[in-house]
């Protein structure tokens, strides 16, 4: 199995929220459902104050709470690339994979009744295109392929401060600063 992953350049990316824009768009999310949401987190005070945005959705987990604690299996890793996804003829919508995930990727869809998420665009990426948060952004401060070939180029920060303790799901993501 190859583990696909995400990278995301916090130096780069100015906080406009075109990547959960142009999610919400694709995958039809009403108002207050986000797959992937962009933080802002401030520091210091004057005269050297500073602020950064971190982009994230699902982290596609090696050991993703959301998989362990779902009653019905419904949640799962995919074994040909490790992406976490719903299956919604198992998932009852009990929220359980919300509960456990420390990075609030699973979302309750009111319209299903049952967990929503973000697939790495599964529909585009087998067209050969990248997510939609990849390629709508306009900093071009988000990556997505395989992990290991991410980390090599970039590094292997997968927590910034802010952030939940990465030791919680050992999330397959790669940050810079």
């Amino acid at each position: 199995m190859v583990q696909m992953g995400f990278y995301i350049d916090v130096a780069k990316c100015i906080g406009c929220k075109t990547c959960t824009i142009a999610c919400k768009d694709k995958n039809d999310l009403e108002v207050g459902r986000n797959f992937r949401r962009v933080y802002d987190f401030e520091e210091g005070s004057f005269p050297k104050p500073s602020i950064y945005h971190l982009s994230i959705s699902c982290n596609h987990c090696e050991d993703p709470k959301c998989v362990k604690n779902c009653p019905t299996t419904a949640i799962h890793k995919r074994a040909e690339d490790g992406v976490v996804v719903i299956d919604h003829d198992k998932c009852v919508g009990c929220k359980y994979c919300e509960w456990n995930c420390p990075y609030g990727a699973p979302q309750f869809s009111e319209e299903l009744g049952k967990m929503t998420k973000c697939d790495t665009c599964l529909d585009l990426r087998e067209k050969g295109e990248d997510p939609v948060c990849v390629s709508s952004c306009i900093m071009r401060a988000i990556e997505f392929g395989p992990i290991d070939e991410l980390r090599a180029k970039y590094g292997t920060i997968n927590e910034v401060k802010g952030m939940p303790s990465a030791s919680i799901t050992q999330p397959n993501i790669v940050i810079h600063m």
